[in-house]
């Protein structure tokens, strides 16, 4: 069989589709963990320098309502202090987060960010660990050899300078905002159905939103719960994080030969306030995994001492 010239010229630009090209500029695929001389805690006060001074009026508001929360500048700085001791380093710790998408579920992140580097991203909407074992396994895969991992998780709620639950100012915007809400939004879904006015409908699952959907089931065990709150908008977070705290404890489970020398798993609710003042979190849970992945140690207590 012969082949034209224009034939033999197709069949070689086909072939050199599959040659393998190294991308121009692209050195290393590797995260961000940071390198350096400074200490977790020497950067955790570099960035705590440019955070306000606490405010007395929000510091009551918030402990008043979320006993035995603490502020996230008194959090960051006791977390590398304790994790440093354990030879958690910038230099040999991946961030690991499951946050909501919210911009305001950011502010955590963004300082552990500049501490601990880049952060690999489990989390959707409410906080709900929707990459799942298959996230887990690859960020695992991404530790640093005889490193560790740092798992920050859990849900938020807002609180306005008035002391409303569920509702946060935000910069540049004059409305008073819902906050989460998503979980707002899970809310309303299950009291319609507890309260018997909910309406039929095939679509309760569907691709375009399906991370919202699945917040609507998780939630569906505290509907008794949330009913007989004395405040539904309190309650709720803690309701979303029960049920995280499951599933984020069994995808640590199923992964944990992926472990390298150790994994901190620090998780609670994220408190968010108005831009000029600090968030807070309430700590729920602070464990220690040794490189078998086994709960070896908690360290809940040193969050609050």
């Amino acid at each position: 069989m012969k082949l034209s010239l224009a034939s033999l010229a197709l069949l070689a630009a086909s072939a050199s589709a599959f040659t393998a090209v190294t991308p121009a500029g692209r050195v290393s695929t590797s995260l961000n963990i940071l390198a350096g001389t400074q200490s977790a805690t020497e950067r955790v006060a570099n960035v705590m320098a440019a955070r306000p001074e606490e405010n007395e009026a929000i510091d009551a508001l918030v402990k008043k309502n979320f006993p035995g929360a603490i502020s996230n500048k008194a959090m960051e700085t006791k977390i590398a202090s304790i994790l440093e001791a354990k030879g958690f380093t910038p230099a040999n710790t991946l961030l690991c987060t499951s946050l909501c998408c919210d911009e305001l579920a950011r502010n955590l992140e963004d300082d552990l960010n500049k501490v601990y580097g880049h952060n690999f991203n489990l989390g959707g909407l409410s906080g709900f660990p929707f990459a799942g074992n298959t996230g887990f396994g690859a960020m695992s895969a991404h530790v640093p050899d005889d490193g560790f991992c740092l798992l920050v998780h859990g849900p938020h709620v807002g609180i306005s300078k008035d002391g409303v639950i569920g509702k946060v100012e935000r910069s540049g915007i004059a409305l008073v905002d819902n906050c989460c809400g998503s979980a707002i939004a899970a809310s309303n879904y299950l009291k319609g159905i507890t309260d018997g006015g909910a309406k039929i409908t095939t679509k309760l699952q569907q691709f375009s939103d399906f991370q919202q959907g699945a917040v609507q089931e998780l939630i569906l065990p505290h509907g008794k719960r949330l009913n007989d709150a004395d405040n539904r908008m309190k309650e709720l977070p803690y309701a979303l994080y029960d049920s995280q705290d499951i599933l984020v404890r069994d995808i640590i489970n199923g992964g944990k030969g992926g472990i390298k020398q150790g994994l901190a798993l620090l998780s609670g609710i994220q408190i968010n306030t108005g831009p000029d003042t600090l968030d807070y979190f309430h700590p729920l849970r602070f464990d220690y995994y040794d490189a078998d992945g086994n709960v070896v140690e908690s360290m809940i207590d040193e969050l609050s001492s």
